[in-house]
């Protein structure tokens, strides 16, 4: 997520409406990856030991909540597929 921040800043203070073609397929990883980390944290899919619990916060716990209301890998996914659509919709320019 933290370097679609800086490649569509840049984008966009350069006006480069090609950066669709390079974002989009780093929004679809980074969108996988979310969807895997949403499932892990409902508990769909048992969460694993080792990167998890050895060297940090669990992966599903409470470390993953936002003001005890807002689970951050949902809120990853939603920004992920927010990315997608809006590089999706057709630009276009108003005439003057």
């Amino acid at each position: 997520m933290f370097p679609l921040a800086l490649i569509l800043g840049l984008a966009s203070f350069r006006a480069d409406h090609a950066v669709r073609h390079y974002v989009i397929p780093l929004a679809l990883i980074g969108g996988l990856i979310a969807l895997w980390h949403s499932l892990l944290f409902v508990g769909i899919i048992p969460e694993p030991i080792q990167p998890c619990e050895r060297n940090g916060p669990s992966c599903s716990g409470e470390d993953q909540v936002l003001f005890g209301v807002l689970p951050l890998p949902y809120l990853s996914v939603f920004s992920f597929s927010a990315i997608i659509l809006l590089l999706t919709v057709p630009f276009r320019k108003r005439s003057s």
